[in-house]
């Protein structure tokens, strides 16, 4: 009988622990944003950017930043390279 108690007790123990591992983990990184003409931006605060390459074509970038409510985003957008000339 006390086999069984410890039995139930571990296992409601390691239900509880195991719930709360995902939400840490999707706290730390933010989920990647496609960025269209209608996306409201709301930019307090640049972390990071991707830098532009040396080609002459559009390109994926990224843009980490904070938000006014001092939430964490990751915004993907595509823009022209830096290897273009104008002559």
């Amino acid at each position: 009988m006390k086999a069984l108690l410890v039995l139930a007790l571990s296992s409601v123990c390691l239900t509880a622990m195991a719930g709360e591992v995902p939400t840490d983990v999707a706290k730390q990184q933010p989920a990647i944003e496609e960025y269209t003409y209608s996306t409201h931006l709301d930019i307090a605060k640049v972390i990071s950017m991707s830098e532009a390459p040396n080609v002459c074509e559009v390109v994926p970038m990224k843009m980490e930043y904070e938000d006014s409510h001092g939430q964490r985003h990751i915004l993907r957008y595509s823009m022209m390279g830096n290897g273009c000339s104008n002559g």
